[in-house]
């Protein structure tokens, strides 16, 4: 379970303080998989980020009883200095995995060739994605968050990217933000839209759907 208990999140602007989350409430269970829907600026990416420990709330309350995911998306994930393979056995010693297992399937599936062994910062940006991606796959969480998921490659790989997140869907708690219906047909169950810092849940995506394109 995932628990938010009058989650707050603002920023200095000009000095005064600025209201992104307001008093967000809400409870996620295992199996869940929930689009997060909201304009440019509404704060979705800051919740995902908030939910994922990048940035502390700035009151309230996070009862995490599962194991989250970092943002799929958030380039923060990787380090830029160390090669790809290197991000794949940091990554397995942090959550206690074989570093050679590890290492092996991010290469085979962010096929990235020569480059896996190469620093990250000489990577193209869809060639990153490719590897945030990967990381991403190599570990078993209760949740994975995912933040505005992109096409990180040909058809070819975002099918492969695609079939792999909905394979962890079916054991796992999905949390998605993304602004193509599309997506969120395929994924997710429920929907929840956040406007004006506040998070409100449609049980019917169709109708969530409807009235986010309405706002």
């Amino acid at each position: 379970m995932l628990e938010l208990r009058n989650l707050c999140k603002s920023y200095e602007t000009h000095g005064k303080p600025r209201p992104v989350l307001r008093n967000v409430n809400a409870t996620f269970w295992k199996g869940d998989a929930v689009g997060i829907l909201g304009r440019n600026g509404a704060g979705k990416s800051t919740l995902i980020r908030v939910l994922a420990g990048i940035e502390p709330p700035t009151s309230g309350e996070i009862i995490r009883g599962m194991s989250m995911s970092w943002p799929l998306g958030f380039g923060g994930a990787v380090h830029g200095s160390i090669t790809g393979a290197d991000n794949a056995r940091f990554i397995a010693r942090i959550y206690g995995k074989p570093a050679g297992w590890v290492e092996s399937f991010v290469e085979e599936f962010a096929e990235l060739g020569e480059y896996f062994r190469m620093p990250v910062k000489t990577y193209s940006s869809g060639m990153h994605s490719r590897l945030a991606f990967g990381l991403s796959m190599a570990i078993d969480f209760d949740c994975y968050l995912v933040d505005e998921i992109v096409a990180v490659g040909d058809a070819r790989f975002t099918e492969r990217c695609r079939v792999a997140l909905e394979e962890r869907r079916k054991r796992s708690t999905l949390l998605m933000v993304s602004h193509q219906p599309s997506l969120m047909r395929a994924f997710c169950t429920t929907a929840a839209i956040l406007n004006e810092g506040r998070l409100t849940f449609h049980e019917d995506l169709d109708q969530a759907l409807a009235i986010y394109e309405a706002l």
